[in-house]
């Protein structure tokens, strides 16, 4: 495996992890535990941003990165867990205010 094929495992990979995170923040007992899982989560969807980044940078550069189901998928895990990742600010926010 290499190339685009690896960097977009890496991509899923590593926003899996942040959207697992962010899932479990939103359900954690106390908040100290949900802002710590916040916070892997985001250390997590930044290695996958990253590996993005790689690719765009790629295409910026005139290297062809050839859009196929895998990097597809690896984008929509991307933006996936971005969104649970603002819900699940959103969520440990709601719940600190309704204390």
């Amino acid at each position: 495996m290499e190339g685009t094929e690896l960097i977009a495992f890496n991509i899923i990979a590593a926003v899996g992890t942040a959207r697992s995170n962010y899932i479990a923040a939103i359900d954690a007992g106390n908040f100290e535990e949900a802002e710590k899982l916040i916070k892997e989560g985001q250390d997590a969807y930044v290695e996958g941003h990253d590996a993005h980044a790689k690719l765009l940078t790629q295409t910026a550069q005139g290297d062809k990165v050839i859009m196929d189901l895998l990097l597809t998928h690896a984008e929509d895990q991307l933006m996936s867990a971005e969104g649970f990742g603002i819900l699940a600010e959103r969520f440990v926010t709601l719940y600190k205010k309704l204390g």
